[in-house]
């Protein structure tokens, strides 16, 4: 909605829009405010008018007749009736009549203790105030006066005090002026800062390395999610590129390697044959391990629907086809519950193992996997593996039997060429948890180490659908 326009010119029109609501909304509502003190002010002075016609036969304001009753007024049914009787309050006109009223109503009864008395406390300001009162609700009464024992007489000033006189009440519609600004411009604002939001979490997520950002929203967030995804197609290309020159070199290198196997095996010596055929392995491992970080770190095996159960069994089965001390130990099963028409009890029993299905990269999982046996091997003379998960997650732990490594040590050596104080002569080159750490970033999950009965533990965890 407000792709066309810059943060700064959609602050520039809130800040106005809010200005012109708030304007217009004091506006409507201080004339409907004069309007109404105004339409009551009418009603006092009327009340002020009729008492002087009474008492001194004055004329009658516009808007008021009289009609002289015969008898008392009746109460028509279902009407309310409020009386009130007003004397003189002044010490000179203590002989003044007594003035009776009688206020009819179809829809209230006039609550006498809140008529304000206005202009002191004469028998006209009381009259005044009596007539204020009936045009501040909204009804259609009737008005009888009587005067000491005279006739009663009918006051009739619906173009007075009636519904129709009293102005129309614009308060409503400045609080709704104001209201409906304050809900456009919080979701505008919150149209706004949800994009950001968005595109934070889009730039938090791991994918964002394989996949573009959205570009959308005002112009500096576009701006800004076209340069990050311009640095991250850079950064890609470069680990394209590192990748092809590696694999160039590792394939340029096979040739050499191949003549220096072939010219090492003339050599008499044995023991020089064998550290010159060392050293070649651990060239050939080492650019091998290298051109493997670099692919893992790249990512470009697509996802797909998997076991992680059987692909577990089928490495630990490739381990163990070689006599390898590895084992894959079954995860503790859930309860299986029957439950009878007749009987509530419950029973347990042992289900088949689950097959714990997951979205992800085969070829990069097993690699994963091959490493920390290998690493369980290597520092623990055994590896026991297990696959367990939730509705969310799911794990691989990999325990090995009597290392003498801990956290500390095992969290080290996720970093690039980092190797155990207890490798001594073993194979490797420090690679092997950077590519299981850069495999599980690459799953939506993590790499973490435990302490177990018999030795260290590395828990791989996964998201189930990441991708």
């Amino acid at each position: 909605m407000f792709s066309a326009f810059s943060l700064r010119r959609l602050a520039m029109l809130w800040i106005l829009l809010a200005m012109l609501a708030g304007g217009a909304a004091v506006w409507i509502w201080s004339a409907s405010q004069a309007a109404w003190n105004a339409h009551l002010d009418r009603a006092y002075i009327a009340g002020l008018a009729l008492h002087d016609s009474l008492e001194n036969g004055s004329a009658l304001p516009a808007g008021l007749t009289l009609t002289q009753l015969r008898d008392e007024p009746d109460l028509p049914s279902g009407w309310s009736e409020t009386r009130i009787t007003l004397t003189s309050g002044r010490p000179d006109r203590a002989r003044d009549p007594r003035l009776t009223m009688r206020i009819q109503s179809p829809d209230i009864r006039y609550p006498v203790s809140q008529i304000e008395t206005l202009g002191g406390s004469s028998q006209a300001a009381g009259l005044a105030s009596v007539t204020r009162t009936l045009a501040r609700f909204c009804s259609e009464p009737k008005l009888f006066i009587q005067r000491a024992q005279s006739p009663w007489i009918r006051v009739d000033g619906s173009a007075v005090w009636g519904c129709g006189a009293a102005p129309a009440d614009l308060r409503l519609l400045a609080l709704g002026i104001v209201i409906a600004a304050l809900i456009l411009l919080l979701g505008w604002v919150a149209e706004v800062s949800g994009a950001f939001t968005k595109f934070a979490a889009a730039l938090r997520d791991h994918r964002a390395r394989n996949a573009e950002l959205p570009v959308g929203g005002v112009d500096e967030l576009k701006q800004t999610a076209a340069a990050v995804n311009a640095y991250v197609a850079q950064d890609r290309a470069a680990l394209a590129n590192r990748a092809l020159v590696l694999s160039g070199v590792s394939h340029d290198l096979g040739t050499p390697a191949t003549r220096l196997r072939l010219r090492t095996a003339l050599i008499e010596d044995q023991d020089l044959r064998g550290k010159l055929e060392g050293d070649i392995d651990e060239m050939t491992r080492m650019i091998d391990g290298v051109l493997t970080y670099t692919r893992a770190e790249i990512g470009q095996e697509s996802f797909r629907e998997l076991s992680l159960r059987s692909l577990a069994e089928a490495v630990v089965a490739d381990y163990q086809d070689v006599g390898m001390p590895v084992h894959l130990e079954s995860a503790p099963a859930p309860r299986a519950e029957a439950r009878t028409l007749f009987s509530q009890t419950t029973t347990a029993g042992a289900g088949e193992p689950q097959a714990f299905l997951m979205r992800g990269q085969p070829t990069s999982l097993r690699r994963a996997l091959t490493n920390l046996i290998d690493n369980a091997l290597k520092y623990g003379r055994e590896a026991r593996v297990t696959v367990d998960g939730n509705a969310d997650e799911l794990f691989i732990s990999v325990a090995d039997r009597g290392s003498v490594l801990n956290e500390a040590d095992l969290t080290r050596l996720t970093e690039m060429f980092r190797r155990g104080p207890n490798s001594g002569s073993a194979d490797g080159v420090g690679l092997g948890l950077a590519i299981v750490s850069t495999i599980a970033a690459q799953h939506g999950g993590r790499l973490e180490f435990q302490r177990s009965s018999s030795g260290m533990a590395a828990r791989l965890i996964l998201c189930r659908r990441w991708a």
